[in-house]
């Protein structure tokens, strides 16, 4: 593929819920500008944009993917995102390097869950916007109700400027209300329309919305309001300027209409895209540290190289790949820059532009293109890359932390071996993955958004890198603690045949608040334990309090207070001090009215109005408290505090109760007490798990 000009590259994003038709669309509009000789079909799993083995078994996109397409000689990079809502947090970060979204909504069921999360995407980052009503062709698909519906959530701003011709299974045609022409589709028209008359059924319908359409146009800007009241109209070219200016500025959210699997308006959008979307230039200057200050930094060709890495692919075969944006200058094949965050020189060997899993070489890339290349030595997603001498970090995209996690193991002594080296390449390219050993449990966990993000990551594992492992629900972190006061003597005497061993010391233990983990006080008076015995005491303490008292997990919140003692010339040691420490640690707890904490997560649950009341009445049956509770257009924000052991299976469970609309965030929060019919059950488990291992000993 040839390079463009800045001028004649449009980023466009397509976004929306799942199973809006946002793969399929893209296969349309590659098959309509001739960059595939077929239609391919997700069912068939032969798509550009969903090549992975994951995602054509399950025929959903797992993480974002792009392809190139040139159309009457410009240049479209196609971003197909996830609709999921465990995997839109890919899509948070791919529409960072986007310069427009096409949100796409399925004509049947209208806006949903994860539509109103991307609009809030793209709200974040001012990112301009069209509206598709996809699937017009379905049964019991309605342009008119979905358009009233988009308008009820998103505003009056969100304006048709195509009308469908028919409707469901007779949808043929669409209206352009710009330019006043009527366009019918047939099969064997590879996505491409034939000019008709404007059906005289519709005429009236789009003569009306034809002239709205002008009204809003003029509404944003003084010159166009003035001609439109002295004319009663605009001229073409004034409704053209005018529409681009509005789209660009966020004033209007124009609403076009289409059929991706029968491939009906795949040019009139096209056309849309280039005629009324910004090209790179156009986008607000991007922010920048440059140094140690921030500074606004424009996309143009005119400025030393920069780009910014939003994606990175570990693929087996090539190595990882780095999918960038090119934010100034012109990148050169060949070039050399420096990886801010690593400081590491890297070389852009055979840049090329995406087209799924087959990239298509280029010679150059100019500013606000988007690039692809291998075998980045130390480069990751999010970090920025720029000339010698330059100093230039664009800010990575946060995103939200996993919501669980489950524990990891290897089958196998082998696959133990590779383990480490595959997790690692995955979560190169996974930014909502995290890897970690639990200091407490000893476990190894793998955490992600969900389930079902976590069943894939195993599956490639399996797949990519022949390691196979085994998950287990992870071992809740729970804490032990007190809840009154003890004064205990804690003596350790033992003679043998040399010297003996004697340690001697007298603590008091009163509980503290929770977070307030450890706290010693040392009240020795008239040296009755001498000074340096006194931290040997207190880290016999903690060597005790890590391995619990009732079932095992660490004591925190209290506070210990050495008041008194007694020690031998001949037999005291630090080691002695440190026993006569954890028998008086022992001692105390049984006096302190000793209780279990459990970990207590926030949750956040987005989900449709209709589900509210079930998915409250499952949150008390988990023991959760609701602390608030909102409403926004058909979405119901539900806020609990949950205890984190009660959440284990809350993704399938979620997944169940909405037919898979609703999603949910989870944090932790703080450590409670656990109720006593629970506490019991979990110390009975820790004692028969004690015993086991005793057994096995023996």
């Amino acid at each position: 593929m040839k390079a463009y000009e800045s001028t004649d590259v449009r980023n466009v994003a397509l976004v929306g819920h799942g199973n809006s038709g946002k793969t399929t669309l893209a296969a349309g509009m590659l098959f309509a500008a001739g960059a595939t000789n077929r239609l391919t079909r997700v069912d068939e799993g032969n798509t550009i944009t969903d090549y992975d083995d994951e995602e054509i078994a399950r025929k959903i996109t797992i993480s974002t993917s792009l392809a190139a397409l040139e159309w009457k000689k410009k240049k479209l990079n196609v971003f197909d995102t996830p609709g999921f809502n465990l995997f839109m947090y890919d899509t948070k970060v791919a529409m960072a390097a986007a310069d427009a979204a096409l949100v796409v909504v399925d004509g049947v069921s209208g806006i949903e869950v994860q539509t109103e999360k991307v609009w809030e995407f793209a709200n974040s980052y001012k990112l301009p916007r069209a509206i598709l009503i996809n699937r017009l062709d379905r049964e019991r698909a309605s342009f008119q109700r979905t358009l009233e519906n988009v308008q009820e959530v998103f505003g009056r701003n969100c304006v048709p400027v195509q009308l469908p011709i028919g409707s469901e299974r007779d949808f043929k045609g669409i209206v352009d209300l710009v330019t006043m022409k009527a366009w019918a589709y047939t099969p064997e028209g590879n996505g491409r329309g034939t000019e008709i008359p404007i059906p005289a059924d519709i005429a009236e319908a789009a003569k009306t919305a034809h002239e709205a359409l002008i009204e809003m146009i003029a509404e944003g800007r003084d010159d166009l309001m003035e001609e439109f009241f002295t004319n009663g109209t605009l001229p073409a070219e004034h409704i053209s300027s005018g529409l681009h200016d509005a789209v660009k500025d966020d004033r209007l959210f124009p609403v076009l209409c289409g059929s991706a699997l029968l491939n009906i308006g795949a040019d009139l959008l096209l056309d849309f895209l280039f005629e009324f979307t910004p090209n790179p230039t156009e986008h607000p200057a991007l922010k920048a540290m440059v140094g140690d200050h921030e500074e606004e930094r424009a996309i143009t060709d005119n400025d030393h190289v920069t780009a910014y890495v939003f994606k990175t692919v570990a693929d087996p075969f090539a190595g990882r790949l780095s999918f960038f944006k090119v934010c100034s200058g012109v990148l050169k094949n060949d070039a050399n820059l420096v990886c801010i965050r690593s400081r590491s020189t890297e070389r852009l060997a055979h840049i090329s532009v995406p087209f799924g899993k087959t990239p298509q070489p280029v010679t150059e890339l100019h500013a606000g293109d988007i690039g692809v290349v291998a075998k980045l030595k130390d480069v990751l997603t999010g970090d920025t890359l720029c000339e010698k001498g330059d100093s230039i970090a664009f800010p990575k995209v946060e995103i939200p932390e996993p919501s669980i996690a489950y524990a990891i193991a290897a089958k196998s002594r082998n696959d133990e071996d590779r383990m480490g080296n595959a997790v690692a390449r995955i979560l190169e390219e996974d930014a909502g993955l995290r890897f970690y050993r639990d200091p407490q449990t000893k476990e190894f966990l793998l955490a992600g958004s969900g389930g079902q993000h976590v069943e894939i990551i195993v599956s490639r594992l399996k797949k990519r890198y022949n390691v196979e492992v085994e998950l287990r629900a992870p071992k809740i972190p729970y804490r032990e603690t007190i809840r009154g006061h003890a004064d205990v003597h804690g003596r350790h005497k033992k003679q043998t045949g040399g010297h003996g061993q004697f340690g001697d010391c007298k603590i008091k233990m009163m509980p503290l608040e929770r977070g307030g983990k450890f706290e010693f006080v040392n009240e020795i008076f008239g040296g009755a334990i001498p000074r340096q015995f006194v931290p040997a005491v207190e880290k016999g303490i903690l060597e005790a309090a890590e391995k619990g008292y009732l079932a095992g997990y660490p004591v925190v919140d209290f506070k210990v207070v050495l008041y008194d003692g007694s020690y031998h010339d001949v037999d005291s040691s630090e080691m002695a001090f440190k026993l006569a420490g954890r028998k008086a640690f022992k001692l105390a707890m049984q006096q302190a009215k000793p209780a279990l904490l459990e970990p207590i997560v926030k949750v956040e649950v987005i989900a449709p109005v209709e589900y509210a009341g079930d998915l409250m009445g499952d949150m008390n049956g988990r023991r959760g408290r609701i602390s608030g509770m909102d409403t926004k257009g058909g979405t119901q924000m539900i806020k609990a505090l949950v205890p984190m052991s009660e959440m284990l299976t809350y993704q399938n469970d979620l997944t169940s109760m909405t037919q898979g609309r609703a999603s949910f965030a989870m944090e932790f929060s703080h450590y409670d007490f656990v109720p006593q019919q629970q506490a019991d059950k979990i110390i009975s488990a820790a004692a028969a798990a004690r015993a086991g291992e005793v057994e096995e000993e023996e």
